[in-house]
């Protein structure tokens, strides 16, 4: 993907990689990719929000200039000028997210040496294909994305015919189940696909195939309820006052 990236590429051009989806589910060697710039975040890896990290290349890193000044971030200062810090510290002016950065380590070292990230990425492959075949289950649901057989991450967008995805998440959310609704970051995909919006259901090593079945039995009676709203509301038409909570 990288070669290709750079084929395409003005001569010279920094290719960064936005791995905030997939650095907690999978093994990643940046080394390996090619890449000049890493990015991922903290609170999709277990660790606290407001916390992340990019890696780059050292002789890049150390050929731009600070964005911001502060302590810890100089080298020598006089009344003529002055010089900064190697990478990373010329990047990190004054009193960094102490707690946070601590938070974001333990995280890391727990999926990375407790847990393992091969038995993460194994255990998501299958909870993944628990949570596609239940939602194929249930009536009026359409999953988007690539059919079963194809290796899923550890989630499913979808939609259900006659009702919006953010009825689905408030309802849900009342019988404490969490879902997203929206245009997931990728509202090109959804205008691809001819709808405005999609429902998504996210799982983790933290979730077991008894959450799956709790979400599946909340979201097939929430379908029901509205499924029943419409039908009074067809039965009703001619009634000026009737007015559906859709």
């Amino acid at each position: 993907m990288v070669a290709m990236v750079r084929a395409k590429a003005a001569p010279g051009a920094v290719v960064v990689l936005d791995a905030c989806q997939s650095l907690p589910h999978m093994k990643v060697d940046v080394q390996s990719l090619g890449v000049d710039f890493l990015a991922a975040s903290g609170h999709k890896m277990c660790a606290p929000t407001g916390i992340g990290f990019l890696w780059g290349r050292e002789d890049i890193l150390n050929s731009m200039p600070p964005y911001m000044g502060g302590g810890e971030m100089i080298d020598q200062v006089t009344l003529e000028g002055s010089t900064f810090a190697p990478a990373p510290a010329r990047f990190e002016a004054g009193t960094p997210p102490i707690a946070e950065v601590v938070g974001l380590a333990s995280a890391i070292r727990y999926l990375d040496s407790k847990v393992g990230m091969d038995k993460v990425e194994a255990y998501e492959h299958e909870i993944a294909a628990y949570l596609y075949d239940r939602l194929s289950e249930v009536e009026r649901v359409k999953i988007l994305g690539p059919p079963k057989g194809v290796q899923r991450a550890a989630l499913c967008a979808f939609y259900v015919d006659g009702v919006h995805p953010s009825d689905l998440s408030t309802f849900l959310d009342m019988e404490g189940v969490a879902i997203r609704a929206g245009h997931h970051c990728c509202q090109p995909l959804h205008q691809a696909c001819g709808i405005s919006h999609s429902a998504r259901a996210s799982l983790y090593i933290y979730n077991t195939k008894k959450d799956v079945d709790c979400f599946i039995k909340h979201l097939e009676n929430t379908i029901a309820f509205f499924a029943g709203l419409q039908n009074q509301s067809e039965d009703q038409t001619d009634d000026d006052d009737f007015v559906p909570f859709i």
